[in-house]
């Protein structure tokens, strides 16, 4: 069988920024489900000063998959190289490298990919052709537009959370946000849902939940789950009000005795259909605390239900 060369692309876009901050903004991986759009959630695997090991789970022409990467950080040259270290089919081999340059304005961000399909196919090599290009312009244009918005960040981005205390034990209140495929059965506000777990540990979730004006909201969310300790999530179908939604559901055993169950948010604000939803005067504050009653009012009844649920089966 002939074994071809790799593919080599390049992206590349210019943003209004200095190098340096775009390059702390892409070296960080805590901002990647933040400020691009295929990524659900990034985990550490090993992190050294320059050399470190991530768990990646991200969409790919709409399926959600998750590999291993390693990374070598150089801050001097404002540049990231990467490789897949555990590659998913149909992907043989990927790597790349991010390279960041300052010029009169601003910076060129140039994202390069060398990659390879299992067995050469040429099916594959399409496939991943087509993942590469979409998710490459999607996490360019998404950097692009985050990055020079950051004058706003601090005003239409918020993070939140709920608590609560569980007598009880922590594998049963994992138990309880694990298995959403039963939330129509169990909680009021969800009229209608699907899960699937094609992948051990990776979930897709959608449902139809009912607000409290009687309304009802379809959403789908991506999940990863950490058994016993967390749920991490990315919404991916989002209200008019919202352009990102992500969530993590911590269970955390106590000294004491029993379970505190959180329920975190990050969300940020669409300004440009706030007046749409709640009226002509309606402010960036004003949707802040909207958004901020509905999701908790949410996270609080499921956490309310899972700490009756955990307490029963004690």
């Amino acid at each position: 069988m002939t074994t071809h060369s790799p593919r080599q692309v390049e992206h590349t876009i210019t943003v209004a920024a200095p190098a340096e901050a775009v390059y702390e903004l892409i070296a960080d991986v805590r901002n990647w489900p933040r400020i691009f759009p295929p990524t659900i959630h990034v985990e550490y695997v090993q992190k050294g000063e320059h050399d470190e090991y991530i768990q990646i789970w991200a969409t790919a022409n709409g399926e959600a998959k998750n590999w291993t990467s390693r990374r070598i950080l150089q801050p001097e040259q404002l540049r990231i190289n990467f490789q897949q270290t555990v590659s998913v089919a149909p992907v043989a081999s990927m790597g790349g490298a991010w390279l960041i340059e300052e010029q009169p304005g601003g910076a060129l961000v140039r994202l390069l990919h060398e990659y390879r399909a299992v067995d050469d196919d040429p099916a594959s090599m399409d496939w991943i052709d087509q993942a590469v290009d979409r998710n490459s312009r999607s996490e360019l244009a998404a950097l692009k537009q985050n990055v020079e918005a950051a004058h706003a960040a601090g005003e239409l981005t918020f993070s939140f959370e709920d608590s609560v205390h569980i007598d009880g034990r922590a594998e049963d209140a994992f138990a309880f946000i694990n298995e959403a495929g039963l939330w129509s059965e169990r909680l009021p506000h969800v009229a209608k849902v699907r899960l699937d777990e094609d992948e051990q540990g990776l979930q897709t979730l959608e449902m139809d939940t009912v607000a409290k004006d009687g309304s009802t909201h379809t959403t789908k969310s991506y999940r990863v789950t950490f058994p016993v300790h967390s749920i991490a999530y990315k919404q991916v179908t989002l209200p008019a009000l919202l352009t990102l939604h992500t969530g993590l559901w911590t269970f955390q055993e106590q000294p004491g005795g029993g379970v505190v169950a959180r329920s975190q948010h990050t969300v940020v604000l669409n300004p440009e259909t706030i007046a749409g939803v709640l009226g002509p005067q309606a402010t960036v504050e004003d949707a802040r605390a909207y958004v901020h009653s509905a999701l908790s009012t949410n996270s609080l009844a499921t956490l309310g239900h899972a700490r009756t649920y955990a307490e029963k089966a004690r």
